[in-house]
């Protein structure tokens, strides 16, 4: 894996080409362009904030805390993470069907095309980003939110999620090429992801409810609960994930990285024979 992470390092050009090309063609057609990738999640989070903020709202604020005064904040904070997620995931797993020929022609490690995909969708919520800190400055100013130290979380809340993105773009991009029912599984387990995670409700409900402690101890276990736990922790500094959550969700997103560069490297001859 070191070697593999050398070989890769060396041919980041290519990688930053494959990004702008990405880029490039994704919003070559599109008359507000760029404008897409902050306008979808921004549609998202009205649509949950008029469910959750306005019609449940006296259920809802219960276990917001802090946030309870500043729920859109707390809502867009999630959804624009979770885009690069579900981006990432969805363009991953076909990077290496949708781009064969290139693979077979192009003398590169076969890694950057997964990878290149994580980068390109990391690249538009951190040029979203801005946008985020706006209504943050806004809330701040009025008092309805005290972030503080807090906001060093987001350098540790995007450098984990992009370990756990890379290794999952790795295992689903080769699993897809050997059997392309993965591409069609992971539209079904994006969306159950996405309210199996603390996005759009506070992580306390899910600790404060009636599941099983065995229930909630496997929730705990998905790395992507750590992830926007950080997230939100940069606004708020009480959903801070404690130490054994932190622990396991950089543990977890440590190992997925290593099964999945494992997996593709075993999995790259069979791969190629395929394309």
């Amino acid at each position: 894996m070191t070697s593999g992470v050398g070989t890769l390092w060396s041919h980041r050009r290519a990688l930053r080409i494959l990004v702008r090309r990405d880029l490039a063609v994704k919003y070559q057609q599109s008359a507000l362009g760029y404008l897409w990738s902050l306008i979808e999640p921004l549609g998202f989070g009205a649509t949950y904030w008029f469910v959750f903020g306005v019609l449940y709202e006296r259920d809802t604020g219960r276990y917001l805390g802090e946030a309870a005064d500043s729920y859109p904040l707390f809502l867009f904070t999630g959804i624009f993470a979770w885009m690069w997620t579900s981006s990432a995931l969805g363009e991953a797993t076909n990077a290496l069907t949708g781009q064969a020929r290139l693979i077979t022609t192009m003398n590169l490690p076969r890694q950057v095309f997964p990878i290149g995909r994580v980068a390109g969708r990391v690249a538009e919520y951190l040029a979203g980003l801005p946008l985020l800190v706006l209504v943050a400055a806004a809330y701040a100013v009025a008092g309805r939110i005290d972030p503080g130290w807090s906001v060093l979380a987001l350098p540790l809340a995007v450098t984990v999620q992009g370990i756990l993105l890379v290794g999952l773009a790795l295992l689903l991009s080769a699993a897809n090429v050997l059997m392309r029912d993965v591409e069609r599984i992971m539209r079904l387990v994006i969306r159950v992801i996405f309210y199996a995670t603390p996005i759009i409700y506070p992580f306390g409900l899910v600790r404060d409810s009636a599941l099983p402690d065995w229930l909630k101890a496997g929730y705990e276990l998905n790395p992507l609960v750590g992830i926007f736990q950080l997230h939100h922790a940069v606004w708020y500094p009480d959903e801070f994930p404690d130490a054994r959550l932190l622990g396991t969700t950089i543990a977890g997103s440590l190992l997925v990285l290593v099964v999945g560069w494992w997996t593709f490297r075993r999995l790259e001859p069979a791969v190629l024979k395929e394309l």
